[in-house]
């Protein structure tokens, strides 16, 4: 394995390959007699541990040495891999060092650790390619990365030699991308300054916009302008503001969920992080995917300046917004920014143009080209909503007059109108069911 993986060229020291490299050294030192059994059954045992991890993470069964091997080569950020992204396959010399990297990789694909379990009595291997995973609700992991890889596997698993595995994995990238933007639908910022990375969410929620009921005007503007961003349209920013809990993040999560097979990924963004925009936007802006900057519950106080850092990278400051970036945000206020009567003054002791202050401020969220309300429903929709998250429920069927009745004393009693306590009530009404 060792001297196989010393032949890479373009898929060296490729991000994540730490447990294969790992393994491969402690092979090595045990067969050029630099380590005894006991080290070489140690090291190994760590390196189980972490691929064990993995699977778990990202939801991998069946053969988890050969799931691992597919990871890497969906994960590999290469100059090759990226201009397969957006080229598909293509004519040049590189293919020559691609096809030999690509058989080596079907070498370690069917890598026989028979021997080397049998000589240091181990069992390990024979689990890991024979593997069964616990089930797992889909909210647990993003089972669409689970999906990807087994589909990348399977077709490795089927090749014959090095062009089937050049055609598979180029094919692979053409579908759906390269590294964690091909295998994730949703990142968030961690790090702080220029250092900072995208972590992908890997738990988020499967809802869909036919979930949340009502809101049919608010949904439909929403995946207009979606649909018209992901086939490379003009789009406008998006702010969904209104009552809370009426569907406004949901609505969001949804749109993800809808859009991501045409390419649409999303970055949630938190209001402290505003002044790394910029070096977001020019980390992503080339690549070959569509991309939401999310802001949850956005809303400034008085006091609070990281408004101007959003206001220059939406519209403002000399570089324009690329065309593959559109930023969503919601909120409960509708100028996100807080305005007291003395803005509306120019009589004030503090400032010879309260006016202008008051422009200041509202010139944020005119850099929104569309704003959706959410509003409260009113007793009779609240009731509907009741009723529609209800019809999911078997146990809850035949019982709407008794669950309309506690919803209006669950709602009375502090919940509210609103989808998320209809929601909340349902789940109390579940909970006594059980």
């Amino acid at each position: 394995m060792y001297h196989k993986i010393a032949r890479l060229i373009i898929y060296k020291d490729i991000a994540g390959a730490e447990i294969l490299n790992e393994l491969a050294g402690c092979i090595h030192a045990y067969e050029q007699k630099k380590a005894d059994q006991s080290q070489t059954i140690e090291r190994i045992y760590v390196q189980v541990h972490k691929l064990l991890d993995l699977a778990t993470a990202y939801g991998f069964d069946e053969n988890l040495w050969q799931a691992y091997l597919a990871y890497l080569l969906a994960m590999a950020e290469t100059p090759f891999s990226l201009l397969c992204e957006k080229n598909g396959a293509s004519d040049g010399s590189v293919n020559v060092l691609a096809k030999n990297d690509f058989g080596i990789f079907r070498e370690l694909f069917f890598y026989d650790f028979s021997e080397l379990e049998k000589e240091l009595s181990i069992a390990c291997f024979s689990v890991l390619t024979d593997y069964r995973s616990i089930p797992k609700k889909a909210q647990h992991f993003n089972k669409s990365v689970a999906d990807k890889i087994k589909e990348l596997q399977h077709a490795l698993a089927a090749s014959k030699d090095a062009e089937d595995v050049f055609a598979a994995v180029t094919g692979f990238y053409k579908k759906y991308g390269v590294g964690q933007f091909g295998l994730n639908k949703a990142f968030r910022l961690v790090g702080e300054g220029e250092d900072f990375s995208l972590q992908p969410i890997t738990n988020t929620e499967i809802v869909r916009l036919s979930d949340i009921i009502g809101y049919d005007m608010q949904k439909k503007t929403l995946v207009e302008n979606t649909k018209a961003f992901v086939e490379g349209k003009k789009a406008n920013n998006v702010l969904l503001y209104g009552d809370s809990g009426t569907g406004k993040s949901t609505s969001i999560k949804a749109i993800l969920n809808e859009f991501y097979d045409d390419g649409l990924r999303m970055i949630e963004i938190y209001k402290h992080q505003f002044h790394q925009l910029s070096a977001l936007i020019s980390k992503i802006k080339n690549r070959n995917y569509r991309f939401v900057i999310y802001m949850d519950d956005l809303s400034f106080e008085e006091f609070e300046i990281e408004y101007k850092y959003l206001k220059a990278v939406i519209e403002g400051g000399l570089e324009i917004r690329p065309e593959n970036i559109l930023i969503y945000a919601t909120s409960n206020r509708r100028h996100l920014i807080r305005e007291t009567w003395s803005d509306r003054s120019d009589m004030s002791k503090d400032e010879l143009h309260r006016s202008d202050t008051m422009q200041e401020k509202l010139s944020l969220v005119a850099r929104f080209g569309i704003t959706v309300n959410y509003s409260a429903p009113d007793k009779r929709e609240f009731e509907r909503i009741v009723k529609g998250i209800a019809a999911k429920y078997p146990e809850l069927k035949g019982k709407e007059e008794m669950l309309l009745a506690q919803a209006n004393i669950w709602e009375l009693r502090g919940g509210g109108l609103s989808g998320r306590s209809a929601q909340q009530f349902i789940h109390y009404m579940l909970g006594r069911e059980g």
